[in-house]
């Protein structure tokens, strides 16, 4: 039987050079199929506004929603350490919300850990979670929840200044006390240095192959969520498709009369 991944073993794969692997889910069904497939990590991902709610960004997202996702992918998460996203306006207030909030994933929801956005403005709430014994996964890069000031989803740290920054917030948040760090939509070879650099592990989506490991999300792995396709994302299959021929198949099947037979009957 695989034994439970934990944090301790995350940084082991780090210092062994063995690939992370890392996928974003929402609920019991695809958690337990993630999980049974020997995924390392699960993160309950507040992209659910846009890939399972239909919203047009992150923002709106509640923490309430975000415990009540968490809770389903927990319950099917035998082997996979599970990590809650924390939602906008849920830690860049105040230490006390932050702690408060990150603690909720944990006692409410069941996660091992919590992510969040941002660099040197968010090391003070992770330095505090840090020592509340919440385990912090940091991201750096494109980060969704500061959309209206990126301009949008953009490829960030192409300038020598920029990349500068990523590099010092990277450090700064390994220092403030997280276990890992996310790196999404930067050059490769500016994943490779931070990673380089780091004694704790990058995940990439968008960060090129020198990341020590990956994530991407569920829907987009399966071919489910096609309202935007980013360049990182590879689909490796068309559920969509197969879905939508299935469910075309059983309205004609009711509308002939062909279901239901016999065999469905009772």
């Amino acid at each position: 039987m695989q034994a439970k991944m934990t944090i301790q073993e995350l940084l082991k794969r780090k210092r062994d050079k063995k690939k992370i692997t890392m996928i974003t889910a929402y609920d019991y069904p695809f958690a337990q199929i993630v999980d049974e497939a020997g995924i390392d990590v699960v993160l309950v991902g507040d992209s659910l506004g846009m890939v399972v709610q239909g919203l047009e960004n992150t923002l709106p997202v509640t923490m309430d929603e975000m415990i009540y996702h968490t809770r389903m992918v927990s319950r099917a998460a035998k082997n996979a350490l599970v990590i809650g996203d924390m939602p906008y306006l849920s830690y860049q207030i105040s230490k006390e919300d932050a702690v408060r909030n990150g603690g909720r994933f944990l006692k409410e929801g069941g996660a091992q850990a919590v992510k969040l956005e941002g660099g040197r403005e968010v090391a003070e709430a992770v330095e505090a979670m840090t020592r509340c014994e919440i385990p912090v996964m940091a991201h750096i890069g494109l980060t969704p929840q500061a959309i209206h000031r990126m301009g949008g989803y953009k490829v960030q740290g192409r300038t020598d200044e920029a990349a500068q920054r990523l590099v010092e917030d990277a450090k700064i948040m390994e220092n403030a006390g997280a276990f890992a760090l996310i790196l999404e939509a930067i050059p490769a070879d500016l994943a490779g240095q931070i990673t380089g650099e780091l004694s704790i592990p990058t995940i990439g989506i968008g960060g090129g192959p020198s990341c020590d490991g990956q994530v991407l999300v569920i829907h987009d792995v399966l071919g489910l969520f096609d309202r935007f396709v980013p360049k990182f994302v590879k689909k490796y299959a068309n559920l969509k498709g197969d879905a939508l021929s299935a469910v075309r198949k059983y309205k004609e099947e009711v509308e002939s009369g062909v279901f239901p037979g016999k065999e469905h009957s009772f």
